[in-house]
């Protein structure tokens, strides 16, 4: 991740409602949850979560799909760890047992591979 996607992913970050829609998504895991549903559980009108859904989007952190008649959004936990790896990348200036309880988080939620699915 570069400094311009940073800036774009923590700008749509710094707004309560999405990070409250953010963190609800990291949560429902691969399954994600409908709009109806977020709107719902964010207690916030549709047309409210549809424009923070939208900023979301664009700035790459979730991602949509369209199930039946339902829009899914899931959190995109690899935009998400390369927000994490960005801010951590220079850490802890050449003392890295600073930055390692953070590290180990990051790991922990990293996607799985091809091979670990297997």
């Amino acid at each position: 991740m570069d400094q311009r996607q940073a800036l774009v992913a923590f700008g749509a970050l710094s707004q309560e409602t999405r990070l409250h829609i953010i963190r609800m998504l990291v949560v429902s895991g691969p399954d994600g949850m409908a709009a109806g549903a977020i709107a719902e559980k964010a207690e916030v009108s549709p047309s409210n979560v549809s424009f923070h859904l939208k900023e979301l989007e664009r700035s790459g952190l979730i991602a949509q799909q369209r199930e039946s008649r339902s829009i899914i959004y899931t959190a995109n936990y690899e935009a998400l760890g390369g927000l994490i790896r960005f801010l951590m990348e220079d850490c802890c200036g050449g003392n890295p047992d600073i930055c390692a309880p953070a590290a180990a988080v990051a790991a922990c939620c990293a996607p799985a591979t091809k091979e670990e699915l297997q």
